[in-house]
C-alpha cells in the first residue's frame, strides 16, 4: 500500500508538471504575441463585436447586462480576493491546518507580486479602441482580475475538493471556480477594460502559479514535512 500510494503520489505530481508546464508554454506564446503587436487584429475584433454598431462606447446587450457585468468584475478586485483570502486563511489557521492557511496567503498574495511585475515588465496600454465602463489604473497585460481570480478561486477549490471523497463533488468544486473564474474575464473584455490576450494571458498565468503552489505544498505533505490539510 505505501508503494502504491507513492506511485500514485508520483504520477499526480507528473501530471501537475505537465499541466504547469503547457499553461507556461500558452502564456509565453501570448506574451511574445503581445509583444510583437501581432494580437491587435484579434483582439480589436472581439472587443468591436461586443459593442453596439450604431455606438461604440456601449456594450451590447440591454443596460442590466452591463450592471450584472460590473458586479461580476468586482468579484474578481484585489478587495473581495483579500477578504476571501484572509476569511479562508483564518478559518484555517482556527482549524489546525496551518499547512493550507499559508498556501492561500503565498498562492494569492505572490500571484499579486507576480502580475504587477508582469504589468510592469510588459506596460501594455489599456484599450483606446472604445469608453471604459469601469475606472482602471494599471497597465493592461496579463489582466490581474483574471490572475488573481484564477489563483484564489482554484486554490480554495483545491482545498474543499481535497476534503472530499467523492469525484464528483471534487469536479463540482473545480467545474465551478473554473467558471467563476471564466465569467470574470470574460466580464472584463465586456466592459472594454482589458484586450481578450489580457485575459488569455491572465488566466495561464494565474492558474500555472496555482497549480504549482498546490503541487509544492501536496508533495510536502506526502514528504511528511508539513500537516495534511484533508479532513481530520
Amino acid at each position: 500500500m505505501p508503494n502504491d500510494a507513492a506511485k500514485n503520489s508520483g504520477r499526480g505530481a507528473f501530471r501537475s508538471i505537465v499541466a504547469i508546464g503547457c499553461l507556461l508554454i500558452a502564456f509565453g506564446l501570448i506574451a511574445k504575441f503581445v509583444a510583437e503587436g501581432r494580437s491587435f487584429a484579434f483582439d480589436q475584433r472581439i472587443i468591436l463585436a461586443l459593442r453596439d454598431p450604431i455606438d461604440p462606447t456601449a456594450p451590447i446587450g440591454p443596460p442590466w447586462v452591463q450592471e450584472a457585468a460590473r458586479d461580476l468584475t468586482s468579484l474578481g478586485s484585489i478587495i473581495v480576493l483579500a477578504i476571501i483570502t484572509f476569511t479562508v486563511s483564518v478559518y484555517l489557521f482556527l482549524a489546525g491546518k496551518y499547512a493550507a492557511g499559508w498556501l492561500m496567503l503565498v498562492a494569492v498574495f505572490g500571484g499579486v507580486g507576480l502580475n504587477e511585475s508582469l504589468k510592469l515588465a510588459f506596460a501594455r496600454p489599456r484599450p483606446d479602441l472604445i469608453y471604459h465602463a469601469t475606472r482602471v489604473f494599471t497597465p493592461s497585460f496579463p489582466s490581474g482580475h483574471a490572475e488573481l481570480s484564477a489563483i484564489t478561486y482554484l486554490t480554495i477549490a483545491a482545498l474543499l475538493a481535497q476534503s472530499q471523497s467523492s469525484l464528483k463533488i471534487r469536479l463540482f468544486f473545480i467545474i465551478v471556480a473554473a467558471l467563476l473564474t471564466m465569467l470574470i474575464g470574460v466580464s472584463r473584455i465586456y466592459l472594454g477594460v482589458h484586450y481578450p490576450t489580457d485575459v488569455l494571458g491572465g488566466w495561464c498565468i494565474g492558474a500555472a502559479w496555482a497549480a504549482a503552489c498546490w503541487t509544492l505544498m501536496t508533495q510536502l505533505q506526502d514528504r511528511g514535512h508539513i500537516e495534511a490539510s484533508g479532513p481530520d
